[in-house]
């Protein structure tokens, strides 16, 4: 009787066991996945810069894109310096926000010099 009884508990925790490795498989697949494929792609992309576009590299330098292989991309400064980095380490194209001021901030500025 004893026995009969450790036997179906134990059937009934692989039972469970597996469930659980189900559930967690499944979240992967429908979830994680997907979604790390997602961001994948879009650091992919925003890695791609074309020569003549601004790219900052992930240790934050910034500079123009004056040629582009499968090996190295070669950014130059303002000051002339090229220097060539792997693909990797390019980390976006640099657009920087250019504040436009209206003509209400310009008028106010003038009339108060």
């Amino acid at each position: 009787m004893i026995a009969a009884t450790k036997a179906a508990s134990h059937g009934f925790s692989s039972y469970i066991i597996f469930i659980y490795v189900l559930v967690i498989g499944a979240f992967y697949y429908f979830y994680l996945r997907p979604r790390n494929m997602k961001q994948k792609a879009a650091r992919s992309e925003a890695r791609k810069v074309e020569v003549g576009e601004r790219a900052q590299t992930i240790g934050g330098f910034v500079g123009t894109v004056v040629k582009s292989g499968s090996d190295f991309i070669t950014l130059r400064t303002d000051g002339g310096v090229e220097l060539d980095f792997v693909p990797s380490a390019i980390a976006r194209r640099f657009d920087p926000v250019v504040h436009e001021s209206t003509d209400d901030d310009a008028g106010t500025q003038e009339g108060d010099k």
